[in-house]
């Protein structure tokens, strides 16, 4: 079943309606509709292969839908010119991989590329639109290092200042943080966080962090099989039970101390292994009914403070 925090008209500039998306024969979703609120920081969850990065590509007329259609300011964006819908929409994908020898001033300056034309070229305007791009993302001062010698982190920042010297006002990412360690999984999501409040972008992200997604989107879509369970604020839809019956997860959902943002606590382990047949641990049962019941989760919200 659908849940949604709110009813939303369909006004929004990208959408897709009841798309049916598949990889040769093997259908990934199938009735599939969902509407990115306009200027919102949309992140989309859900366990492996439930069809996350399938609808990204989708929206990104990555993918072609076998049935239905993805509307870009109400045209099927597969009609549209290329060029036109990369002027719109930028995308990230998930595995990114620069050309040898590429310096990371040259590869920003490819997110010019859909501004040109035989009566435009290389200009002055681009070349500040470049700089601001890798000043935005603090990899100004690595303009003339190669990209393969950077970390991954600093990769990620610069793919992400390419996509934004596109200047679209819509920008997908599939996976940002992938491969990141915790301290470069924050600082990119804070960008990305920067780039919806600071710049007005309408940003696409899918996660597989539940409570990153939770702290950071103002809207978030819920899939799995390749169907919606729910979406709207996190707050007002993040529940122990919405976990449960998307991730299979048994866990207790608290606000979280810094942000006040929902923050899953996955159930002790007692909780979610039944014990061996013909072994009584009276110990172990009063304590995982302490935890499920609401009691100390102190020791809870210390083991998932690494999220």
């Amino acid at each position: 079943m659908n849940r949604t925090s709110a009813n939303n008209p369909s006004a929004n500039r990208l959408s897709a309606e009841n798309v049916t998306l598949a990889y040769d024969q093997r259908v990934i979703a199938e009735h599939l509709s969902v509407e990115i609120p306009d200027n919102s920081f949309t992140v989309i969850v859900g366990p492996n292969a439930c069809g996350k990065s399938t609808l990204l590509r989708a929206l990104s007329r990555m993918l072609k839908p076998n049935q239905g259609r993805v509307l870009l300011d109400g045209q099927v964006i597969q009609s549209m010119p290329a060029k036109k819908v990369a002027r719109t929409l930028g995308l990230l994908p998930q595995s990114s991989i620069a050309p040898d020898g590429i310096t990371v001033g040259d590869l920003v300056g490819r997110g010019r590329y859909p501004h040109q034309g035989l009566l435009r070229q290389w200009s002055s305007e681009d070349e500040r639109i470049v700089r601001e791009s890798m000043s935005s993302t603090g990899v100004a001062e690595l303009a003339d290092r190669y990209v393969d010698e950077l970390s991954g982190g600093q990769r990620q920042r610069v793919w992400i200042a390419m996509a934004l010297a596109q200047q679209t006002p819509l920008l997908l990412l599939d996976e940002p943080t992938t491969y990141l360690d915790i301290q470069h999984q924050i600082d990119v999501l804070d960008l990305c966080a920067e780039l919806h409040e600071q710049q007005g972008r309408t940003l696409v992200a899918v996660l597989h962090d539940l409570n990153h997604a939770a702290r950071y989107a103002t809207h978030l879509i819920a899939l799995r099989d390749g169907s919606v369970i729910a979406e709207g604020a996190p707050s007002d839809i993040v529940t122990a039970e919405l976990v449960e019956e998307v991730f299979g997860l048994r866990c207790q959902v608290i606000d979280d101390p810094e942000t006040g943002t929902p923050l899953v606590v996955p159930a002790a382990r007692q909780t979610r292994v039944a014990p061996a047949v013909g072994v009584a641990d009276t110990s172990s049962t009063t304590e995982a009914r302490d935890v499920r019941d609401g009691g100390d989760v102190k020791d809870a919200v210390n083991a998932a403070k690494g999220f």
